[in-house]
């Protein structure tokens, strides 16, 4: 494509998506239209939604179309906006169906409390006399389970006001981190004073350069060493507001609170501490291994992400790039192939950069529409294995769309990462089988044992902290800077061992993690990477009906809770298999490196 960025009307179209296909029934201003008639004619239902089956279903009806209706013109305005984000036309139609989504969630506000005052035994037996209702039990069972935690109607309004006071802990650390972040400055390998940010920060990180990766590293949490006692009380105060709500909304402590969502046993969450806790001496060994093929002394927390050989970039046109994630995921079998395949025929992905387009990559769509790709697609490796990521989420999308009713076929997020990172780790597979030299083996098998070390070991670190610090609030220990910094530093130092040397500066690495905000979010990148290694080992393997139960679970969007729908595709994450199979994958890819410097 060359270095000279286009403008959107100079690319060729057939490198663009085609969104036309997502209101091909009705137009922009009739979804919008809908919409608004639809809410009006909720409003309208009010105080009776429940008086009989008949009422009850005449609203989820409604409710379904409202919902697609608003989904459409929400989706399609957004990603035409994406297209180029200088289009002041599109931002228009942006901000118009931001304005219809807070309208909408004002006007039936009234929904969900009236459907909790009924009793679910009510429900039940509404199901069993209108057999349509069968399409929705889950989603009402789903919103049943809220019966308990549900107020009276004046409860949750004080509740609803005295959140407008929360969030602001979210709101200090995203301004400290964003908008009045100063780290400095920097040289670069070539002597050139350069500005440290948060985007450039993993870029040095991984320079081989080590007196820049030292430079970057301290400059960076020299930023957050200084304002250790304001990030403390940002994060002191997220935790409280998280033991809030729990307790007002009758929840045993934040994390049941969290877990509550999809219906997840605490079990998952502390089977997971438990396993990577058993397998520390194979991240240790690494560690080890890695410290040995650098030929260091001491190896520092800045010399953990620099790659252990040079990679020789080599330029992958799309073709030749799609064609590598074809024959890396040949192991889901022909029909997804053949299903694959229309996102290249059907145009379902916009490519390339043009000016204004939006950065980085995603899979986006609509229930009745493509599952689209954004992607920026520049020639390299890492590329190559974004298209695979993001085709798996698309597939997921695709295959739930295509199973399930509307009411079910939205997965959550707890399964949401695992169809993409099976694509990951087929395509690691297959380019480590495919590689011709044993430099290029090394750099695929270092990239699947840091996926591994950076997805399960470090966000399973972070976890840990998590609890910990919601563990020490609950007994009325004070969460100081020190608290925080130390409990952190004790962690660094369990999870990385003795091969590593914890530089003091790692203690106020808690300050600038973003999703210590999101409570209890950072276990599911670890369950499903777990689960990702667990599917695509077992295809890989052939083992029996592993291929079949992976397109199952790929079929079936949100028809049930995330622990049932892995269950039925062989994988039961109350157990502590999962976890252990997919750590025992990373200590034979250690083997196997290990060999390749013997």
């Amino acid at each position: 494509m060359g270095k000279i960025v286009k403008t959107r009307e100079e690319m060729n179209v057939q490198y663009q998506w085609d969104l036309s296909k997502m209101i091909e029934q009705k137009s922009f201003d009739e979804l919008c239209e809908e919409v608004l008639k639809t809410t009006e004619k909720i409003k309208y239902m009010q105080g009776h939604i429940m008086d009989s089956s008949a009422s009850l279903l005449n609203y989820l009806k409604a409710s379904d179309q409202l919902d697609q209706a608003l989904e459409q013109s929400y989706v399609y305005a957004h990603m035409l906006c994406d297209e180029d984000t200088t289009n002041t036309q599109n931002q228009q139609l942006k901000m118009k169906t931001e304005t219809l989504n807070d309208q909408v969630n004002e006007a039936l506000s009234f929904v969900r409390p009236e459907i909790l005052s009924c009793s679910y035994e009510t429900v039940l037996g509404y199901i069993k006399e209108q057999k349509e209702l069968e399409e929705y039990r889950f989603t009402l069972e789903s919103l049943f389970r809220y019966q308990k935690h549900t107020l009276s109607k004046e409860e949750e309004a004080i509740i609803a006001s005295a959140s407008k006071a929360f969030g602001v802990s979210d709101e200090i650390f995203y301004n400290l981190d964003n908008a009045d972040i100063q780290l400095g400055t920097i040289q670069d390998e070539n002597g050139e004073e350069v500005e440290l940010t948060n985007s450039n920060y993993h870029y040095y990180m991984t320079r081989l350069d080590r007196r820049v990766r030292m430079d970057a590293f301290q400059t960076m949490y020299k930023y957050f060493k200084g304002l250790k006692n304001t990030m403390a009380a940002a994060l002191k105060g997220q935790i409280k507001e998280n033991f809030f709500y729990s307790s007002v909304k009758q929840y045993e402590n934040p994390l049941k609170m969290s877990l509550f969502h999809d219906h997840i046993d605490v079990s998952v969450y502390h089977n997971l501490i438990e396993m990577v806790h058993h397998h520390l001496d194979s991240m240790y060994e690494y560690m080890y291994l890695r410290k040995k093929i650098l030929g260091l002394d001491e190896l520092h927390m800045y010399d953990i992400y620099v790659d252990l050989v040079k990679e020789n970039p080599k330029d992958i046109p799309f073709e030749e790039g799609k064609q590598i994630v074809l024959n890396a995921l040949e192991p889901l079998g022909e029909s997804y192939i053949q299903d694959l395949k229309k996102a290249f025929t059907e145009r379902w992905i916009d490519i390339y950069p043009n000016k204004g387009k939006k950065s980085g990559a995603y899979s986006w769509g609509t229930y009745t529409s493509n599952p689209y790709l954004l992607l920026n697609y520049n020639n390299m490796i890492d590329s190559v294995s974004t298209m695979a990521h993001e085709l798996g989420h698309s597939m997921h999308s695709y295959y739930s769309n295509k199973t399930q009713n509307f009411s079910n076929h939205g997965y959550p997020i707890f399964l949401a990462e695992i169809a993409s990172t099976v694509n990951e780790v087929l395509l690691n597979d297959y380019l480590y089988r495919n590689a011709q030299t044993k430099d290029e083996k090394i750099l695929y098998l270092t990239e699947f044992l840091d996926k591994v070390r950076t997805t399960i070991y470090r966000q399973t670190m972070f976890a840990e902290f998590e609890m910990k610090m919601h563990d020490k609030e609950q007994q009325e220990i004070p969460l100081t800077e020190q608290e925080f910094s130390t409990t952190y530093y004790e962690l660094n130092q369990l999870y990385y061992g003795k091969d590593v040397v914890s530089d003091d500066e790692i203690r106020y690495e808690w300050a600038r993690i973003p999703h210590f905000y999101s409570s209890f979010y950072v276990y599911k990148y670890a369950t499903g990477l777990s689960c990702a290694i667990t599917f695509a080992f077992d295809i890989l393997n052939e083992v029996e009906g592993a291929q079949e139960r992976y397109l199952e679970f790929l079929s079936s969007g949100g028809s049930n809770y995330p622990l049932e729908i892995l269950k039925r595709a062989g994988i039961d994450m109350t157990s502590k298999e999962p976890i252990e199979k997919a750590l025992s994958i990373f200590e034979q890819k250690l083997e196997e490196l290990k060999k390749l410097y013997e």
